[in-house]
């Protein structure tokens, strides 16, 4: 019998007249208070990306859970280095590299071989590190978290925006921040000021999967 819940948390990504571009999909746990992120081991951070996969895709699979949008996914250095699974959908899914990542050399042919299968890849919380920087040609669209911006400010945008990617803020928690990053021309935003991060409950659509 069944007995774990199949969690996935959405939140949408908007374009500057309002319409929904994509969502990024996050893992969420049935459990009370588990570890931040921040502080999970490489494995459970690979985990938590193929639940995210496995819910999104199985079952009914991503229409049900995005339509014909765009999806951005978190992806570990494992998926970009090693020949983990990954649904060939390269027209909604997002491959989007979080800040833990550094671009060495495996993980820059891994990026090149997902651009040649089609895939976008987006650059989570970039501060303009030089492992980021090493990204930026291969990005489609680059994510600034913008309380980052009270240090960085334009310079880090236009660095952002250097090899044609959209710009996309992060964080975006009140209508005056929406109004700052529309000036400071964001090409898209996200955050509660346009939605809060809603969880889906996936258990009764899509099948179990056993490991090991």
């Amino acid at each position: 019998m069944r007995t774990d819940r199949m969690l996935l948390g959405r939140q949408g990504i908007f374009t500057g007249s309002g319409d929904v571009l994509g969502y990024e999909l996050y893992f969420r746990s049935p459990h009370p208070a588990p570890l931040h992120v921040d502080h999970w081991t490489a494995e459970q951070q690979n985990a938590a990306t193929a639940h995210v996969l496995h819910t999104t895709f199985a079952g009914p699979g991503v229409s049900s859970v995005a339509g014909d949008r765009r999806i951005f996914v978190n992806f570990t250095r494992s998926y970009l280095v090693n020949d983990l699974s990954i649904p060939y959908l390269p027209e909604q899914l997002v491959v989007e590299i979080v800040e833990s990542v550094v671009a060495d050399d495996a993980v820059m042919a891994g990026v090149r071989r997902l651009r040649d299968r089609g895939f976008r890849i987006a650059i989570d919380d970039f501060i303009g590190l030089a492992s980021q920087r090493r990204l930026l040609p291969y990005a489609d669209y680059v994510k600034i978290d913008v309380r980052d911006l009270d240090v960085e400010g334009q310079p880090l945008i236009d660095l952002a925006r250097s090899h044609g990617a959209q710009v996309v803020a992060e964080c975006v928690e009140s209508e005056s921040m929406l109004d700052e990053c529309q000036s400071l021309g964001f090409d898209l935003y996200q955050g509660f000021a346009l939605e809060v991060t809603t969880v889906l409950d996936r258990t009764a659509v899509v099948p179990s999967r056993r490991c090991g």
